[in-house]
């Protein structure tokens, strides 16, 4: 956990931007680095969701009853931590679009002739004064792309969690 607050303590977009430059630019380079970034997010929230629920009556109850570990572990604790790590996996995702888009607007991420967005937006900057829809479109679709996926984790929430 150590390592992971040390991760965390670190903005995603500046760690993200710092593997990619040490490792080198690619598609590869990006996906791997956009994972690390973001894996302590999730280490963290799998982990207080465990400590949470493994103190709960009926985790108690399958333990009186001598259920092994494992058992517990499958029957009991991951169906229950399950919605909250989806939830936050629909969010993340957004930010990790824009994450990748960022890197690749730099230079770091996908390289051309591969599409994305942040290339075409990079692309596109030099044509703002005479063809601005070069950049626009692009940037339009990243923001809806990044609004709908919002939208979809905030349905998610709604759908599958219980306490509201």
């Amino acid at each position: 956990m150590r390592i992971t607050d040390a991760m965390m303590a670190f903005p995603v977009i500046v760690l993200a931007l710092a593997l990619t430059a040490i490792v080198g630019a690619s598609l590869t380079t990006a996906m791997v680095a956009i994972g690390i970034v973001y894996a302590p997010i999730f280490i963290r929230l799998a982990r207080a969701q465990t400590l949470s629920v493994r103190e709960t009556e009926y985790v108690e109850a399958a333990r009186a009853l001598g259920n092994n570990h494992l058992s517990i572990m499958v029957r009991h604790i991951l169906p229950n931590i399950f919605s909250p790590i989806v939830i936050q996996m629909s969010v993340s995702m957004a930010t990790a679009i824009l994450v990748e888009t960022a890197l690749s607007f730099l230079g770091l991420g996908v390289q051309p002739p591969t599409p994305s967005w942040g290339s075409m937006l990079r692309l596109g900057v030099g044509y703002l004064d005479t063809a601005p829809w070069v950049s626009i479109w692009p940037g339009f679709a990243i923001f809806v792309t990044v609004l709908g996926i919002n939208l979809l984790g905030d349905a998610l929430r709604d759908l599958l969690d219980p306490r509201d």
